[in-house]
């Protein structure tokens, strides 16, 4: 086999990777894509850029892209036919042994993300290449990331580290006894700990000494955070919101709240409340059957494409 038939090979080999995945993940499209680099920067916020120089970096550890994420699966493998000519130049320089220059990538939290050279990782990626030599820029941050199989995964991570910050820093834990506020997006437990301290501002009203931060962790629990969520597990909310948590309903009610007081006025009863914001926002059974049948014909269309990607790999050989 000549060497354009090999990397015409290996590129439709590699392509139909990328098919393969986006079928086992119709459902859950998200979890097949490759992670963009300013998606995590904007959670984790680091704080500064350092550059490292030249290094030698593992493959596996190169998990998204600063531009390129919408042409590459997680694995890197490539999803559109019309980045074919660049990725078969970069394998045939591979199997030529030509040496190529260093990619590009953003360091942060442990993991690498391609500014220049994503071409190059596919195709490493794709013949189980280990490492990789990159110039590397480093962005400062606590947050410590494992390896993650998607950006889903990246958030679980970043919530709980600040799960575990909040609770360390404010002993809500042992003050409660309530180890169980969770949410699933991050800068929740900002907003719980603005309105620990907007609570503890209006106790302190007309008092002499500043009352304690555990005294108002206390009242904000039992007097604010317990009536809300209770209502919500009355009213039984979470079962028309599939993976959402009590801390998630508790934030969105009391914005919501705050809307209704500001058109309506203050005296509205929370039951109320949480009724009205389960029926605005809740998706119709309609429209959640209209998606279901939506996702069964891009899963047909997929597997057709992917279908008649496998006849032309044949027709190569």
């Amino acid at each position: 086999m000549n060497f354009s038939s090999q990397t015409e090979e290996d590129f439709y080999k590699a392509h139909n990777k990328a098919l393969f995945n986006e079928i086992q993940h119709f459902l859950s499209p998200e979890e097949a894509s490759l992670i963009a680099f300013n998606d995590v920067k904007q959670l984790i916020k680091p704080i500064n850029e350092t550059y490292m120089g030249m290094k030698v970096i593992q493959i596996d550890k190169i998990i998204g892209s600063e531009g390129r994420y919408k042409d590459f699966d997680n694995h890197f493998f490539p999803k559109s036919n019309f980045l074919k000519t660049r990725w078969e130049k970069i394998d045939s320089a591979h199997i030529n042994s030509i040496e190529l220059p260093p990619i590009k990538v953003y360091e942060i939290s442990g993991l690498y993300f391609v500014r220049d050279g994503n071409h190059r990782v596919s195709v490493a990626k794709s013949k189980g290449i280990e490492f990789i030599d990159a110039d590397v820029v480093s962005l400062q941050s606590e947050i410590k990331l494992k390896q993650p199989d998607n950006m889903k995964d990246i958030i679980r991570q970043i919530v709980n580290y600040e799960k575990m910050v909040f609770y360390s820093e404010t002993f809500f834990g042992d003050i409660t006894d309530y180890w169980c506020l969770d949410f699933t997006t991050p800068g929740r437990y900002d907003v719980i700990l603005n309105h620990i301290l907007t609570h503890k501002y209006y106790m302190n009203q007309h008092k002499n000494e500043e009352i304690s931060m555990e005294e108002a962790i206390n009242s904000w629990f039992n007097n604010v955070y317990l009536p809300i969520v209770t209502v919500v597990r009355k009213k039984k909310v979470l079962r028309k919101f599939p993976r959402r948590t009590l801390g998630d309903m508790y934030v969105w009610i009391v914005r919501y709240w705050d809307e209704l007081k500001q058109k309506f006025g203050d005296d509205i009863n929370i039951e109320y409340v949480v009724e009205d914001f389960e029926k605005t926002h809740k998706i119709p059974l309609q429209k959640r059957i209209i998606n279901q049948i939506k996702r069964i014909i891009l899963r047909k269309a997929m597997y057709n494409n992917i279908t008649d990607s496998i006849e032309d790999v044949k027709d190569i050989e």
